[in-house]
């Protein structure tokens, strides 16, 4: 009786988790990002539609109707749970369509949902907290605007040629070949929110650009939806500020204004190029160590459904904000129902008007689109999935980035664990160890200069690992001896600014269920009688918990002790040892706030005041941030600090942490020509906290253990192929164990 009892324990748990599985599996695809089918059946349904009187995106003139963005619109949270959790059918898919209305009296942004997918018939007006109207000046930049900037500069720089030949040894705007300037503009665009008035500065067209300023600037004002109404407002060069271009002219020639003069452009220039240079000792003629998987991938991909080692979740790439994980599993049991990258910033300090105005946030510069290719055996290893991945920003048909996404297993070289027990003569008693192998999902985002490498990490032991990789061009301005307040000098005339980076992250937990609480843990030093010596007093950290009830008591600011444990849990499930089941989130940043509370364009960013905040779950505040608040830091539509504002209960709630990392960039010379990732990589760990009874990857199939055989020789006792392949090597592993003088 008590054999057929437990088999049929055995039967459930095991029915159980493939039904968990196969839910997770069924789901999978609500989060998918839209197809190519979808994405152009949104867009003919819209441009069907006579009285929103759409236009291509790709028209010049910028008194148009035009669609900037399609993407997925995501599920309500209880909508997606029935599909998940029983398996229900799935809500319907729609899209989110940001339509641009510039031909009109009072120009406006307009959002839709558009549904059902892949044949949509119906759309509603998408509303924000307030019904709080998106400015039209709001919008991020187009290509068509690009084109009536790049005729202005054109305009700029040839009444201002013989100022700029002269200055560069040689360049201009127009019939240049070889020696042609290009230019980068700045954000936001203005002081206030309505401006559209942006700092452009002019810089030389080789390879790394983004590092050849020319210390030439000019603020254009670009609000009126005729380019022939800008106009130039200033101009700065050499230190000095013009209120136009033709003044700047006039003094130039009068001697009125100090002249530069760069040095003259030859191959020192190639400062700012990949091409190898200097002394390596590496062989050039062999190649380095390369990944192998000696019998294949162990990991599984349906679509954007990913299963490895116990783990389970569905992804996409978000064309406005990146990369997103859903339904998070950990051997059938969800973790987290959402964590996915929403904003990330670079704010800077100098002495030019470019330097002193910069202020990226980079979701207005669709970073989700700006995921390009990955180049295999540098960006990821040759053995990993490439994935394709398709996007609808400012066009007139879908996009398609080759290679743009990867999914690969590496082994890290550091052991998950390893023991080598000693016997103290000579010999030992046992070692054990396993290797530690991580399943990676990663892209890419190249916002103009900088590279953002995205990763998501999973581990065998139920840790999960965000991380962020800044690589690429610095921002870089005129040099000026002023600017050494505010950056470094990398090369003639070049000032490597100094900045900040800020990632932010929504982390949708779910421990156990939905219903979790948070606490926070501490040390706190006592001091008692020792016991065993009445004489002697015994000092020692004991653990201090502070459970915080309300979402005001879970912001903790910049600038405040932070906790050394910070710990979500479900009150109503424990594990075998009579722990609360829970995670914690472990932090790998050095960030710190950038601005005054309050302070202009902080109020767009109000994020980055807290390095974690912890909300009740709305599916009204999907999003800290959005891709108007870089043109509208002032007034943002989406203001973080409202989500706080109320300061909800969140005891047994569904919670949500809002994880914001960074570091502060000090450019030096050896950011030429790009900045390296050593060092240069934040994030954060989601670690189990008493969720098991005991670590998970003990499952693993790939310990080894080695005792001292009867006969002297080593027994090992493995479960994996002896041999691991003749790719890595063809002998079988060995292993000694004893330690002697010589």
């Amino acid at each position: 009786m008590r054999l057929l009892c437990f088999l049929q324990l055995v039967c459930l748990a095991a029915c159980s988790g493939s039904r968990s599985r196969d839910w997770a599996h069924h789901g999978a695809p609500m989060f998918a990002d839209l197809s190519v089918r979808e994405l152009k059946a949104v867009r003919t349904y819209l441009h069907g539609l006579p009285e929103l009187e759409l236009t291509d995106a790709t028209s010049r003139t910028l008194q148009r109707n035009s669609i900037l963005l399609i993407e997925l619109h995501l599920p309500r949270k209880h909508e997606a749970l029935r599909a998940l959790d029983r398996g229900q059918a799935k809500p319907p898919r729609q899209a989110r369509v940001v339509v641009m209305f510039g031909n009109q009296t009072k120009p406006n942004i307009t959002e839709y949902i558009v549904s059902p997918l892949p044949s949509p018939n119906s759309h509603e007006v998408r509303t924000f907290k307030g019904n709080k109207p998106i400015l039209f000046e709001s919008r991020p930049i187009t290509q068509s605007e690009y084109y009536h900037l790049e005729r202005l500069l054109e305009q700029i720089a040839t009444k201002a040629y013989k100022l700029l030949f002269e200055t560069t040894g040689g360049f201009s705007y127009t019939n240049c070949t070889d020696r042609c300037f290009t230019f980068s503009d700045i954000a936001p665009r203005g002081l206030g929110p309505g401006e559209r008035r942006t700092w452009v500065m002019l810089q030389k067209d080789v390879e790394g650009f983004f590092i050849q300023p020319v210390g030439f600037e000019v603020l254009i004002n670009h609000r009126d939806l005729n380019p022939e109404k800008w106009t130039v407002e200033k101009v700065w060069y050499n230190s000095v500020y013009f209120d136009s271009v033709e003044e700047l002219v006039e003094k130039y020639e009068s001697g009125d204004v100090e002249k530069l003069k760069l040095p003259k452009h030859d191959d020192s220039d190639l400062f700012s190029t990949y091409i190898p240079r200097g002394k390596s000792n590496t062989p050039s003629d062999i190649h380095g160590p390369k990944f192998v998987e000696p019998q294949g991938p162990r990991y599984h991909v349906d679509r954007n459904f990913v299963e490895y080692a116990g783990w389970s979740f569905a992804y996409r790439v978000r064309s406005s904000a990146g990369l997103q994980v859903f339904d998070l599993r950990f051997n059938g049991e969800r973790i987290a129902y959402e964590i996915s990258l929403q904003e990330a910033i670079a704010f800077y300090s100098g002495d030019t008007p470019a330097g002193m105005q910069t202020k990226y946030i980079d979701a207005g510069w669709a970073m989700g689109a700006s995921s390009y290719e990955l180049a295999p055996g540098i960006d990821c290893p040759e053995i990993a999935q490439f994935v394709d991945l398709y996007h609808f920003f400012d066009t007139d048909k879908p996009v398609r980035h080759r290679n743009a996404l990867c999914i690969f297993e590496m082994n890290t070289a550091v052991p998950l664990r390893r023991h080598f027990d000693s016997d103290f003569q000579g010999g030992y008693n046992f070692y054990g160890g396993l290797e530690n192998n991580v399943l990676v999902l990663r892209t890419t985002s190249t916002v103009y200069n900088y590279d953002y490498i995205w990763d998501f990490l999973f581990y065998q032991n139920g840790v999960m690992e965000v991380k962020v990789s800044a690589t690429g061009y610095i921002h870089a301005t005129f040099f000026t001896p002023n600017g050494l307040h505010y950056g470094t000098k990398v090369y003639n005339h070049v000032l490597g600014n100094l900045h900040t980076h800020l990632i932010h992250y929504k982390v949708d937990l779910d421990i156990a269920g939905r219903e979790n609480s948070f606490e926070s843990i501490d040390l706190k030093l006592v001091n008692f009688t020792n016991p065993w010596s009445p004489k002697h007093f015994i000092v020692q950290s004991k653990l201090h918990r502070t459970e915080h009830k309300t979402e005001r008591s879970a912001a903790f600011r910049f600038g405040k002790k932070f906790p050394r444990y910070v710990h979500f849990y479900n009150p109503n499930e424990k594990n075998r040892w009579g722990h609360q089941k829970g995670y914690r989130i472990q932090f790998n940043s050095h960030a710190h706030s950038v601005l005054p509370r309050g302070w202009e364009e902080e109020n767009g960013i109000s994020w980055s005041r807290y390095p974690l905040a912890v909300t009740r779950h709305k599916d009204s505040e999907a999003s800290s941030s959005s891709i108007y608040t870089q043109n509208n830091p002032w007034d943002p539509l989406v203001s973080f600090e409202d989500f706080i504002r109320n300061n909800e209960d969140i005891v047994n709630q569904d919670l949500v942490a809002w994880v914001t990392v960074g570091f502060l960039h000090v450019p030096h010379s050896e950011d030429i020509p790009n900045t390296a990732t050593p060092g240069n990589a934040v994030g954060f760990f989601l670690r189990p906290f008493n969720f098991f009874d005991e670590d998970p990857s003990l499952a693993s199939k790939s310990t080894i253990i080695v005792r001292p055989g009867k006969n002297g020789k080593p027994k090992v006792q493995r479960w994996t192929p002896e041999v691991v392949g003749h790719c890595v090597t063809d002998k079988p592993f060995s292993y000694d164990g004893t330690y002697a003088g010589v």
